[in-house]
């Protein structure tokens, strides 16, 4: 009898370990980015927006979650080997050429990029003249590339949004770019006469995921886990996390 047992007992033991063997999702990381969106320690992400949320989505598919931490110039070339399966956290606004390997997601957010300054004040980006504006490096704002183009402000770059409003509270320049959640994100740790203000909106981008359509990926059950994440509110209960 014991004989006959033994191809269903392989059978079953195959048909649980199939899920495991399936190998992590890729998903990138912009170490451009600081917190709420991710926090980065040793050249890993530990925490934030990010994290829960791609580490999320790999488990809907019944996936871990390999989180890629790279610099922003190498993004682009990951995405275009098919190295990266999932990019998260991107607008088509941001992107100059797209990826015909992959597929956009519904946007599971948007990004509010306000101009800051030190003290409260109102007035728009076209309205600066020869100031010098804190800028992440790499990073694009079609708003403003006119104004940097003619001269009229003048872009300070740094590494990443973190080191770009600590420069601003050191008074290194008067205004800076940041969106709104690493903003507030910042303050938080601010005492109450040294936050930073926001003077204006620069602009509010859709954010969402492109996901690598290819045979190797469960892209169609990514796109569905992302549309079921939504119509659940799991997004706004990530996002509430860190507000």
């Amino acid at each position: 009898m014991v004989p006959k047992l033994l191809p269903a007992l392989l059978l079953l033991a195959l048909s649980c370990a199939s899920p495991a063997s399936e190998r992590a999702l890729r998903f990138s990381i912009n170490d451009s980015w600081a917190m709420p969106i991710v926090r980065i320690e040793n050249g890993k992400a530990v925490e934030g927006i990010l994290v829960d949320l791609q580490q999320r989505m790999a488990a809907k598919v019944g996936r871990t979650a390999e989180l890629v931490v790279m610099p922003r110039r190498r993004v682009h070339h990951a995405l275009d080997s098919g190295y990266i399966d999932v990019r998260c956290y991107v607008s088509p606004n941001w992107v100059n050429s797209g990826h015909h390997r992959y597929i956009w997601s519904l946007p599971f957010m948007t990004q509010h990029d306000v101009l800051v300054g030190v003290n409260p004040e109102k007035l728009e980006p076209e309205q600066l003249l020869n100031q010098r504006l804190g800028t992440v490096l790499g990073f694009t704002y079609p708003r403003l590339d006119p104004l940097f183009a003619s001269g009229q402000i003048q872009r300070e770059d740094a590494r990443t949004q973190d080191q770009v409003l600590l420069k601003l509270s050191a008074q290194r320049y008067r205004y800076a770019i940041s969106n709104e959640l690493s903003l507030q994100w910042f303050n938080r740790h601010q005492a109450p006469g040294q936050k930073l203000h926001i003077i204006s909106e620069v602009a509010a981008d859709p954010v969402a995921c492109i996901i690598r359509d290819a045979p190797d990926v469960p892209t169609m059950a990514l796109l569905r886990a992302m549309m079921q994440m939504k119509q659940a509110g799991e997004f706004d209960q990530m996002l509430a996390r860190y507000r």
